[in-house]
């Protein structure tokens, strides 16, 4: 297998199938230059030409599904690159009635697959690359903040009404990243957690909608990958989920990944603790991590990656060490799964 055979990886791993090595993918945010579509398609195109990873998680910036609702967001620093939310859309219970219909391929949301379209036709179909889109429930958290949580319990009929607005939003804007070249979406969940919601509540205000979304893309995409954010994730709610690609904490957050291989049957996304040994620029100890990643599931059905982005001042030394262990790892025909 050619080094460059990103698609050749990544399907043989989806198929349980041997493969030369594990797939791996690094991303990160790139602030400020994610508010330009020409700069954020700029350092995608870098970031891959520089590592050649087998997959492009595209990295708009986490909080351009609300700035179009009318949430404000600013970098303050933050070592991950993330936007804080400064003036939320949402303030009171009466202004989930202000969650209004739009028109996905302007403003924000259009930006963010204006970029993506310039990068993919330099890409060129020649690795899987997913546009990054919230769960309707993790958008409308966003537009709230902790007020979302009071609401649901409270006035569950206003956030309803929104999150049916949010989520034909949030389907639009999938598909339109189809038609602009994404083979399918990084889905990202921040609000299934046991801390956060109870079975009941994100049955209710979470699954139902998310469900929605992938129906949508069914027949459409070609592989879509799920990410659970944070602790304590409701991991066997997700894991049945209609995705081919599970991520989460593993490295810091249950199960790990030897602990989720029988209870998810498509590709397990981790290994790599982006606070840990990355982060410090421990050498050896990201080698290490990839090593155990790959011995915790035999090789099959991984693709190792972060349980997040990975911080800002990461350095190249630490992402190179976990390309060259990934390279080096056994052939994924070395044990079952």
């Amino acid at each position: 297998m050619q080094a460059n055979d990103h698609w050749g990886r990544v399907e043989r791993a989806l198929a349980g199938e041997a493969t030369d090595r594990p797939p791996i993918a690094l991303w990160r945010h790139f602030p400020e230059d994610d508010q330009h579509a020409d700069k954020l398609a700029a350092h995608t195109l870098a970031w891959q030409k520089r590592w050649g990873f087998d997959l492009v998680k595209f990295m708009p910036s986490g909080t351009y599904g609300v700035e179009d609702f009318g949430a404000v967001s600013v970098w303050k620093e933050q070592p991950n690159g993330a936007r804080t939310v400064v003036k939320p859309a949402v303030v009171r219970t009466e202004d989930w009635a202000a969650i209004r219909d739009l028109d996905v391929r302007r403003g924000s949301y259009g930006r963010q697959n204006e970029a993506l379209r310039s990068a993919a036709r330099e890409l060129g179909g020649s690795v899987p690359i997913l546009q990054t889109v919230f769960s309707p429930i993790t958008t409308a958290r966003k537009l709230s903040t902790d007020r979302l949580y009071a609401d649901l319990r409270r006035s569950p009929d206003a956030v309803h009404r929104a999150l049916r607005v949010i989520t034909d939003v949030t389907i639009r804007f999938a598909l339109d990243a189809l038609d602009a070249g994404a083979h399918g979406v990084f889905f990202a969940t921040q609000q299934a957690s046991w801390r956060i919601l109870n079975a009941d509540e994100f049955a209710r205000f979470g699954r139902a909608y998310d469900l929605e979304v992938f129906a949508a893309l069914k027949g459409k995409a070609r592989l879509n990958m799920l990410h659970a954010h944070g602790d304590d994730v409701m991991f066997d709610t997700l894991a049945a989920y209609p995705v081919e690609m599970l991520n989460w904490h593993d490295r810091t957050a249950e199960p790990d990944l030897r602990g989720a291989c029988p209870r998810f049957p498509g590709v397990l996304v981790g290994g790599v603790n982006e606070y840990g040994a990355l982060q410090r620029s421990d050498l050896h100890g990201v080698a290490s991590e990839v090593r155990d990643a790959i011995a915790q599931t035999g090789g099959k059905r991984l693709m190792l990656g972060p349980g997040c982005v990975v911080p800002i001042s990461v350095t190249d030394a630490a992402i190179e060490a976990a390309v060259r262990a990934a390279r080096e790892g056994a052939p994924s025909g070395s044990a079952s799964r």
